[in-house]
């Protein structure tokens, strides 16, 4: 073992003290702790890495992120996977993938039509508007708070080239019948899977995971999420051409693959001839699309390469909590409407959903919650259209277009709340909230 070698080893061993003494030490659950909706779940191998990477101080994205991107696919049984550095960011270029010239007539275009609902959360939608194509919104339905599939051809145009819907808090949308749609109508399918890692859908006889079996499929590694890696995100893809168009949209739009700080991989770099380039230029400095900077770090890869080896267990957990949490708040559905998952699907879930029957007040009910130490969340926008951000498209009538009356959606922003089912909680932590949310009824 070289002095460095050695040193590192020192170093990292006493990292791996320093987490267990420090960042883990747990103690028992009293009442009027807080508990909060989400939080980081993590341990010794996600510091040791961290620090691993910062010692090669290699800054951007290298090694840690080949392994993570090659572990991430693996993971979803997928060929290709490409690291962000947010969940929004994998929207993003989710979308923007889907606008390269390189489709042909598929792309999207600026007016063209994109099916998505309201009832979610902005960054699914806001690709579309930044970019210039139109959301068609569609109503979703309640206990499973996803897409009301029966309103899909009702929203069809001739403008329309694509559907991009999240897995509302890890509940899987109806893949079947969407899928069905597209593949009828020539649509692309984007599946903001950010809140639904590692849930999963039975389709054509196969448990497949969320993310998968559309076209492409995102994923978001914020703290609250089913991993994390601080901030991070995914694309992924089966398709080899989309998995190049997303890869280039996201190293600043180069035509060149060769990964960073490498170049000539294809031994090919100066004797090409594009666009209207004098012959030989630099393919290092070729750009095939108006592309961005998204890349993560090798040390944010790093913290997600040691989240990857957790996934199976924190499904698990999330699974059991949110069946406890279930099963203790039998006999409140006078008050509550319970969350119910999709047909032959199995949610990762991200949270317990509850809308309050009429006659309920949620603001009364969240408040007591609250109050007493357990952390909610609204189901993100309610509502998107209702926000500021929509006050100058409302007053012009134009920018998107609305089926029917997005009643459901409309409820859910007034009566709909969700708590925690995050891996970190205890058994005596979801009982501690279903008893909070039963008293709450009768406060």
């Amino acid at each position: 073992m070289t002095d460095q070698e050695r040193a590192r080893k020192e170093i990292l061993d006493l990292v791996r003290d320093y987490c267990d003494k420090y960042h883990n030490q747990k103690k028992d659950f009293q009442e009027g702790d807080r508990i909060p909706y989400a939080s980081r779940v993590y341990d010794g191998d996600e510091m040791v890495n961290l620090v691993d990477s910062a010692l090669e101080f290699w800054l951007t994205s290298g090694h840690w992120t080949d392994q993570f991107e090659k572990g991430l696919a693996d993971l979803l049984g997928v060929r290709y996977a490409a690291l962000v550095n947010s969940g929004s960011s994998a929207n993003l270029l989710a979308f923007m993938t889907l606008t390269s010239p390189l489709l042909g007539d598929r792309r999207v275009k600026r007016g063209d039509e994109v099916i998505t609902v309201a009832a979610g959360f902005p960054t699914t939608v806001t690709p579309m508007i930044q970019y210039g194509a139109v959301p068609v919104f569609v109503d979703v339905t309640i206990p499973q708070y996803n897409i009301d599939v029966t309103k899909l051809e009702e929203a069809l145009s001739g403008k329309t080239k694509a559907v991009m819907i999240a897995h509302t808090l890890g509940n899987p949308f109806d893949l079947k019948a969407v899928k069905d749609f597209c593949t009828k109508h020539g649509l692309w399918l984007v599946e903001d899977n950010c809140d639904a890692l590692c849930s999963r859908y039975e389709i054509d006889g196969q448990m497949k995971y969320t993310g998968t079996i559309g076209d492409i499929g995102t994923s978001s590694f914020y703290p609250p999420h089913h991993m994390t890696m601080g901030e991070g995100g995914a694309v992924y893809t089966d398709n080899p051409l989309l998995a190049r168009i997303a890869k280039s949209f996201r190293d600043w739009g180069r035509d060149c693959v060769c990964p960073p700080g490498q170049d000539d991989t294809c031994h090919h770099r100066f004797d090409g001839q594009y666009g209207e380039l004098p012959a030989g230029y630099d393919h290092k400095y070729v750009y095939s699309h108006f592309g961005y900077n998204l890349k993560a770090t090798d040390m944010q890869a790093a913290v997600g390469c040691a989240q990857l080896e957790k996934m199976p267990g924190f499904a698990d957990r999330r699974r059991h909590n949110h069946a406890r949490l279930r099963a203790a708040l039998k006999g409140l559905e006078d008050y509550y409407i319970l969350p119910e998952a999709c047909e032959h699907s199995d949610p990762d879930w991200f949270g317990f959903l509850i809308t309050c029957r009429e006659g309920v007040d949620r603001n009364r009910i969240v408040s007591y919650v609250e109050a007493h130490g357990v952390q909610t969340r609204m189901l993100f926008a309610g509502n998107l259209i209702k926000h500021p951000c929509f006050d100058e498209m409302r007053k012009s009538g134009e920018g998107y277009r609305v089926v029917g009356s997005l009643e459901t959606t409309d409820r859910i922003m007034r009566d709909t709340f969700w708590v925690g089912v995050y891996p970190g909680m205890t058994d005596e932590k979801i009982d501690y909230m279903a008893q909070v949310l039963r008293d709450a009824v009768k406060a």
